[in-house]
């Protein structure tokens, strides 16, 4: 049973194509080679059955409940639900103690100590007047290399975008 094993999982063995029985494919290529052989043999297709445990394994419809019942893979899919259900029983869960952390953040109460003057980009106006910050001087500092200047408004119309015309 191992050899045979060992043998079916050779990238290079060649294996008879369900289809064409004139195609000799290469295990590794031979799951590619089954979906487009079966698109351009529509007729054999109809024929054929796919087995639950390998999609590999198409085998006459009138077989398929033989070839399932005796098929290899199916024991290695129940060796694995059987082990998954092991696994489960052995787990226990641990219910979470985690709790969420206290809020002391009140965005409506923040909402209203807000000023009602809008910030306005390049305006002195941008402290409350209750505002701590309004008793302390604010420099206009530049990060800008010297002998450049931030513009004093955007533009409206993209120079690049005017037609050519040349303003």
């Amino acid at each position: 049973m191992e050899e045979t094993y060992l043998d079916s999982l050779d990238p290079e063995k060649l294996i008879q194509c369900p289809y064409d029985k004139n195609h000799q494919i290469r295990a590794c290529r031979f799951p590619y080679h089954l979906i487009k052989c079966r698109k351009n043999h529509p007729d054999v297709a109809n024929k054929l059955a796919t087995c639950p445990f390998n999609a590999r394994h198409q085998v006459p419809r009138a077989e398929i409940s033989h070839h399932i019942s005796s098929c290899d893979d199916k024991s290695c899919i129940e060796q694995d639900v059987v082990n998954q259900t092991k696994n489960l029983g052995q787990e226990t869960l641990a219910e979470s103690t985690w709790q969420c952390p206290p809020c002391d953040e009140d965005w409506d109460k923040d909402l209203w100590e807000q000023t009602s003057t809008p910030f306005v980009w390049g305006t002195a106006n941008y402290c409350g007047k209750n505002s701590p910050a309004s008793n302390i001087v604010m420099e206009h500092k530049s990060n800008l290399a010297s002998g450049m200047r931030v513009p004093k408004s955007l533009p409206y119309v993209l120079p690049w975008k005017n037609n050519g015309n040349a303003q």
